[in-house]
């Protein structure tokens, strides 16, 4: 059954770069341990196979912490390895059929970078929003600039929580203040942090006082 009193605080989006799986793994365990509330495995360029294989792995910590696990993109995934969720984009199945796929008791996120996106999917069965990309990003993912602006608009007129992502790092996180968000999500700031544990805490510690 879902959880409806998920935290979307702080939302680690994990990218692998050149970490060996036990550094990647060790970097999720420390975040997750630190105080991380959502991760998301997000692997744009594996087998199936592969991703099936990192997503058993990453749950057995995600577990271990009683942090929901998000899978981006891939529904079979998420089924496969009875994560707590799944997180789509403009490229992937509609909202509708995603939720079709997954059923009631699955989480469903969607990224949304405009207003009209958001009205569109509102009533088809998202449980969060991650508007962005806020901040230009280095991570090989096709992102689009959202204004801040846009963002406290789309907060304004959904009643789901909203995450901003896209580039957001310790240094920015003030000027989201008043923006309405749920939370913030976060690759690079923690996946390339030179102390993982400190980096987490102090990224609670900004978020908490603008949400």
């Amino acid at each position: 059954m879902k959880d409806h009193t998920i935290d979307y605080k702080l939302y680690l989006v994990t990218n692998r770069y050149d970490y060996s799986d036990d550094q990647f793994l060790d970097i999720i365990t420390t975040a997750c341990k630190s105080g991380v509330t959502l991760v998301q495995l997000r692997e744009k360029s594996v087998s199936s196979k592969r991703y099936f294989e990192l997503a058993l792995a990453v749950k057995k910590i995600t577990d271990r912490f009683n942090v929901p696990l998000i899978i981006d993109d891939r529904v079979d995934i998420c089924l496969a390895v009875d994560a707590a969720g799944v997180h789509i984009g403009d490229s992937d199945l509609p909202v509708t059929v995603v939720r079709q796929m997954l059923g009631p008791d699955k989480i469903l996120g969607v990224s949304v970078k405009s207003v009209e996106r958001a009205d569109e999917i509102i009533t088809q069965g998202a449980d969060y929003f991650g508007v962005g990309a806020i901040y230009p990003t280095k991570t090989k993912v096709v992102t689009k600039h959202t204004s801040i602006e846009t963002l406290k608009a789309i907060v304004s007129r959904v009643n789901v929580p909203v995450n901003a992502i896209g580039g957001i790092k310790e240094h920015n996180i003030k000027t989201l203040q008043g923006s309405g968000i749920a939370g913030i999500c976060v690759v690079s700031d923690i996946m390339q942090a030179d102390n993982v544990e400190s980096k987490v805490k102090q990224l609670l510690q900004a978020v908490e006082k603008i949400i």
